[in-house]
């Protein structure tokens, strides 16, 4: 199975990349990211036409996740249960709030059982939305763990737009950082915790940086000045990563007219049948 995600950062806007995405690497899975669209505005017939099956959940022009599948699509999930929602006026009680985004969706495909996530930005230390980030993260957490409790076999793939540089290798100047998200301790300790329980950065092993980028701001030529960060990640379960074979960042996807400013990470796992 080889397994993709991506943040498109509008999929009306690059369905044709999309596309050609699919085709150019044979992907059987593809995870999306911020798509910016309701659901009646996700173009399902463009993928169905290349013999894909999709789940898409969107609310708006903001966030949005999809997975996209050629071998199977069944039990589909959007949010993960327990969920935080958003509020900005909600304060301390963030997590009781009854706003949820569209950033979660699972299914299984080929008896793996893949999640599309958009991790919370975070903004700022001192914002709201840092608070929802890191309880939105501990959620997921508590969640992942109950899955692999009730069974350790299980092949799990939590994958997408994780809004966290884990190591100071993931950032091209960690100084810049310095009290600001996306590299602080509690963050890099909520990504940490999802290691702890057995997923594995399975494109660690295949591109260990420095270096090695997945996403580069629009702005003052990051991406040829290869300013970038790897916030974009797949995370296999114990089971799913003892048959993991490849694992790579298409960088090429981040060149060109109306690129995305992420590059889709792409895995291989050979499952065998399911």
């Amino acid at each position: 199975m080889r397994l993709a995600t991506w943040n498109v950062n509008s999929i009306r806007s690059r369905v044709d990349r999309a596309i050609a995405l699919l085709e150019r690497h044979d992907i059987d899975v593809l995870a999306l990211q911020e798509t910016k669209c309701r659901d009646d505005q996700f173009p399902f017939e463009r993928f169905e036409a290349a013999g894909y099956e999709v789940a898409h959940v969107g609310l708006n022009q903001w966030n949005g996740v999809a997975i996209v599948s050629r071998v199977g699509l069944a039990d589909v999930e959007v949010s993960f249960p327990d969920q935080p929602g958003f509020d900005k006026d909600a304060g301390d009680s963030l997590i009781e709030s009854p706003v949820l985004e569209a950033r979660a969706i699972g299914a299984t495909c080929g008896g793996v059982r893949v999640w599309s996530l958009y991790v919370p930005n975070g903004r700022a230390l001192a914002d709201p939305h840092y608070t929802y980030k890191l309880n939105w993260l501990s959620t997921l957490r508590e969640q992942a763990s109950g899955w692999l409790a009730e069974d350790p076999q299980a092949k799990i793939a939590l994958v997408g737009d994780w809004n966290i540089a884990p190591t100071d290798d993931d950032v091209w100047n960690p100084e810049l950082f310095v009290g600001k998200t996306h590299t602080s301790a509690p963050e890099r300790e909520a990504f940490q915790s999802m290691l702890d329980l057995g997923f594995r950065d399975v494109m660690r092993a295949f591109a260990p940086g420095p270096g090695v980028y997945t996403y580069w701001d629009y702005t003052q030529l990051r991406f040829p000045r290869k300013e970038g960060m790897r916030i974009d990640f797949v995370l296999a379960s114990p089971a799913l990563a003892a048959t993991v074979a490849d694992a790579s960042v298409d960088r090429e996807e981040r060149k060109g007219k109306g690129a995305s400013d992420h590059a889709p990470v792409l895995a291989d796992f050979d499952i065998g049948e399911s």
